[in-house]
């Protein structure tokens, strides 16, 4: 049977315009996957939301395309925390996510991760404030690695768990770290041994519920996010940070708990709980961190290796300490302009130390 002409024409036009689209369809499109999914967790004296119901961790997991098989699908993960006052949106930024989402990027090179939020921020369970402690923060994580391993998020059992944090969510995960010796590698970002962190608490913090952003959440009086317009000077370093990137992190700010903030600084911070770790440690700082370096942090941050002689008397074993200090960047290292150069480091770590390779990556071109 002949087609009309025209027919094959419109045919042909068709093909052509479903070609022209796909190929001006972003590489991400088609190469990472991720989802929501919650996990159940107890976490030392935290009562269920309901009665007779867990608490949970919300997280998403973002992976690599596989070649179609699931044989390349990465038996490794990171975990990653966000630090105080943000959420999982932290490693996934709603704004230019090819230039600053962590996840996305990760997963673009062949790398797995899993961002979760921490109890009482994000889309997780939101107990009383004054049972998220350190402890009871870090136990939490610590049973997301279970799930992660156990192949309940996704159906794959990871066999390999990288715990990153940041912030606030360096101390639980240092804790966890050294608590439960469950993790083959940790990332510290954003974290020094002598932190000015209480000083900008002081000065950049207020209740939640008294937040017009916030407010709605019914928060009891001891979470805590940061005042209007203060997180441009506490967490971003001028000329290498994008005002929309800063308006973006606004939007999507979050609460922490006022005594999970406090036992992080002293018992996973002060003391510390780093000298537990016995995994390899990627610590990432920013140059002009202004809450953990300076003067007054007596942290020099301009060399990584005049910091790295700093921090190593606070681990065990210095050689598993492993230092990159992110040019020009303020506090949040994933959310500056060159973070990309960050990302890179982490992955060379990955590699030369954890033994990480990028697996179900397929380059475009």
């Amino acid at each position: 049977m002949r087609v009309p002409v025209k027919v094959t024409a419109a045919l042909f036009a068709g093909g052509v315009l479903l070609a022209l689209l796909t190929a001006a369809m972003p590489a991400e499109a088609a190469a990472i996957s991720c989802t929501d999914t919650d996990l159940p967790v107890t976490g030392p004296g935290l009562p269920p939301p309901v009665p007779g119901a867990p608490a949970t961790v919300h997280g998403r997991p973002c992976l690599p395309a596989t070649s179609g098989s699931g044989t390349d699908v990465p038996d490794t993960v990171q975990l990653l925390v966000h630090g105080g006052t943000y959420n999982s949106a932290y490693w996934d930024l709603p704004y230019r996510p090819e230039r600053y989402s962590y996840q996305r990027d990760m997963a673009a090179h062949g790398y797995a991760t899993f961002a979760a939020d921490q109890l009482g921020a994000g889309r997780s369970s939101r107990p009383l404030s004054l049972l998220l402690s350190v402890r009871a923060a870090a136990e939490a994580m610590h049973e997301v690695v279970g799930h992660l391993r156990a192949g309940h998020v996704g159906g794959v059992r990871f066999a390999k768990v990288v715990i990153v944090g940041h912030s606030v969510g360096s101390g639980v995960v240092a804790v966890e770290a050294s608590s439960y010796h469950d993790v083959d590698g940790v990332v510290l970002t954003g974290i020094t041994h002598l932190p000015v962190l209480a000083v900008g608490a002081a000065l950049g913090l207020q209740p939640a519920l008294l937040d017009g952003q916030l407010g709605r959440l019914g928060s009891d009086p001891l979470y805590f996010t940061t005042k209007p317009g203060a997180r441009a000077g506490l967490f971003y370093a001028a000329g290498d940070s994008d005002p929309a990137v800063i308006a973006a992190g606004e939007a999507a700010k979050d609460q922490v708990s006022v005594p999970g903030m406090g036992t992080v600084a002293v018992f996973g911070i002060v003391l510390p709980a780093t000298k537990g770790i016995t995994a390899p440690v990627f610590q990432v700082v920013g140059e002009k961190d202004v809450l953990f370096c300076g003067l007054l942090a007596l942290r020099d941050c301009s060399d990584a290796g005049v910091l790295r002689a700093q921090e190593a008397p606070y681990y065990a074993d210095p050689s598993n300490l492993s230092m990159y200090v992110l040019p020009g960047a303020g506090h949040s290292v994933a959310l500056h302009e060159n973070a990309a150069e960050y990302r890179d480091a982490t992955r060379s770590w990955l590699r030369e130390r954890v033994g990480v390779t990028p697996q179900g990556y397929h380059s475009i071109g």
